[in-house]
């Protein structure tokens, strides 16, 4: 079972995983993952807001990223002129097995992977309607890009992909991060929010 502010470290390593980046290095405050896209050079993960400030400071270069465990009020007056802040975010976590979810009819569901990430496609025909992806790491589940298209919402496909996601990976402690509209869906699931967490950067091509 994974508690308290142990969920970010756990959620951190398994995004790594899906997004098949570097690993996560673990710092004072928190974790830096070094990502290499473009406008997402790299990305700080802070367990609370007491260092926002230092690190708006010193980190601040062209596609950078700080995701920050606290409130929009404890962090964003801490940040320079030079960061966009972001909608709020919710690290969530659930324990057990997702409830399961009928499929219905018109669609077909495809898992693909072999561990410790495995993809989940929800299609109509041969349009994608739906889809997911879940890296296990250190015994945690952790779910990511959880979409589902606008012309087949509100049918229970996010249900479906997230059941099938957590069956594949079979683990009993899970994580994600949610979005505003995402934490509706997780909340009826079951999940718990553990955290606000306040995303921010700095553009690419910033002075």
């Amino acid at each position: 079972m994974i508690t308290g502010m142990d969920v970010l470290g756990a959620w951190v390593r398994g995004w790594a995983l899906s997004r098949a980046t570097s690993a996560p290095v673990a710092e004072l405050d928190g974790y830096r993952v070094e990502v290499g896209l473009p406008g997402h050079r790299v990305r700080y993960l802070l367990r609370a807001p007491a260092t926002v400030s230092s690190r708006a400071r010193t980190v601040a270069a062209p596609g950078t990223w700080l995701k920050t465990c606290g409130s929009r009020s404890a962090v964003l007056p801490a940040l320079t002129p030079a960061w966009v802040a972001g909608e709020t975010e919710y690290l969530m976590a659930f324990e057990g097995a997702l409830p399961p979810a009928a499929v219905p009819a018109s669609y077909s569901v495809a898992v693909t992977g072999a561990g410790p990430v495995w993809e989940v496609v929800v299609s109509s025909g041969a349009a994608v309607a739906a889809r997911g992806r879940i890296a296990v790491a250190g015994g945690v589940a952790v779910f990511d890009k959880i979409e589902t298209e606008p012309e087949h919402r509100r049918r229970g496909l996010g249900r479906v992909v997230m059941h099938r996601l957590g069956e594949a990976a079979g683990a009993r402690s899970s994580a994600l991060l949610a979005s505003e509209a995402g934490r509706g869906l997780y909340s009826a699931l079951g999940w718990r929010v553990v955290s606000d967490v306040v995303p921010a950067h700095v553009p690419e091509g910033a002075a």
